[in-house]
């Protein structure tokens, strides 16, 4: 549990916080994202049916500008929604690098004000379906384009 939430803390960072002064940025979230997506194999939960209130991420405000103010050179990038269909033409879509590591941040907040304010195991849960539904396409397309603008 702590190595989830010290994952967390190194991801959320950058959208908590403006113009961070970290050597090598993009490496440290590089790795933080490598570090989330591999909780995703490992951790496991027990569903414990409660009522929980729900997350108010009004709460966090300035993610969006503290993500552009950490990553300036962060922006659009060409997506391909077919890539499994080799015969058929590319169908392409505009990606946003600040837009996805945002809403990792958001999701990452969220799992953890659930693990601190509801139970570990409603935080876990969440992450188990946020992973999986949004958070894991965010974080491949945001990896994909920091290879890609890095060579």
């Amino acid at each position: 549990m702590k190595n989830l939430v010290q994952i967390i803390d190194g991801i959320a960072k950058y959208g908590l916080q403006t113009d961070l002064q970290i050597e090598n940025k993009e490496k440290d979230l590089e790795q933080y994202l490598v570090d989330l997506y591999s909780q995703s194999f490992i951790i496991k939960f027990e569903f414990d049916n409660r009522d929980y209130p729900e997350f108010d991420k009004s709460q966090f405000p300035n993610v969006i500008n503290n993500v552009r103010s950490n990553f300036g050179d962060f922006g659009f990038y060409h997506s391909v929604l077919n890539s499994t269909e080799i015969l058929k033409d590319a169908e392409t879509a505009t990606g946003d690098a600040v837009d996805d590591l945002s809403d990792i941040i958001y999701d990452v907040l969220e799992i953890k004000w659930r693990i601190e304010n509801n139970s570990v195991a409603d935080g876990l849960w969440y992450f188990k379906l946020i992973f999986n539904g949004h958070t894991q396409q965010h974080l491949i397309d945001l990896l994909n384009f920091m290879k890609a603008k890095n060579g």
